[in-house]
């Protein structure tokens, strides 16, 4: 089977599930097709379809999950994806809110050849402007996030530096951006109040805010060097 954008965007959303969990092997057929928005009989076609060509391995009743050859192809469809999104901030100034939906577009149409002159112009970066890590040519994805947490389990009254903000609506994105949160950004936890579901934070210019425990889950830290 030759990569397709649909073959493409199965492999991608297979990948970020498993990613995301930590506790199952298989990818639920339910949440695929649910990410996917299809029912869930185009998904189980189209998974068996790509079980016969050794890109998934495909469990009835129970779940998929990417093979070797699949994983691959995935992390090189991130690779574009990822660079793509930093590009367009980088170069054209667009707002890192903005961003997912255009190189959602733009994935699947661009070369390896002028991916790989994007990757050269930019530095060779190892991570987007949300912080998720950027394969290599290879599909090699860059272990970024060793000694990372969340603010949820990140320790208290110590200086720590925003490495990646999981959840890329773009409205979370600009709540974050308002909060002076993204990446990169220095920050001490204040305090975390289980019975207010808050956590109050202080920027590196002394300003303060609060969040919620959820959305203080979706945002990554580690200790500032």
């Amino acid at each position: 089977m030759l990569p397709s954008q649909t073959v493409e965007n199965y492999l991608k959303t297979i990948h970020l599930a498993h990613a995301a969990q930590t506790d199952r092997e298989l990818v639920p057929m339910g949440q695929l097709s649910s990410a996917l928005g299809v029912v869930p009989g185009t998904a189980t076609t189209m998974v068996k379809a790509l079980a016969e060509s050794g890109l998934v391995h495909y469990e009835p009743y129970m779940g998929v999950r990417l093979t070797d050859a699949g994983e691959k192809l995935a992390s090189l469809v991130l690779r574009r994806h990822r660079l793509i999104e930093l590009f367009l901030v980088k170069v054209l100034g667009m707002s890192w809110a903005e961003v997912h939906d255009e190189a959602e577009h733009l994935e699947h149409a661009v070369s390896e050849r002028l991916i790989d002159r994007i990757d050269e112009m930019l530095g060779r970066p190892e991570v987007d402007p949300h912080g998720d890590p950027i394969p290599t040519a290879e599909g090699l994805i860059p272990n970024t996030e060793k000694a990372h947490v969340d603010l949820l389990n990140a320790p208290v009254d110590t200086k720590l530096v925003i490495t990646r903000v999981l959840d890329q609506d773009p409205e979370f994105l600009r709540f974050i951006e308002q909060r002076d949160l993204m990446p990169g950004s220095s920050v001490v936890i204040e305090a975390r109040d289980a019975v207010a579901d808050a956590v109050r934070l202080r920027a590196e210019e002394g300003k303060g805010t609060t969040i919620g425990t959820r959305a203080a889950s979706k945002v990554l830290v580690r200790l500032a060097r």
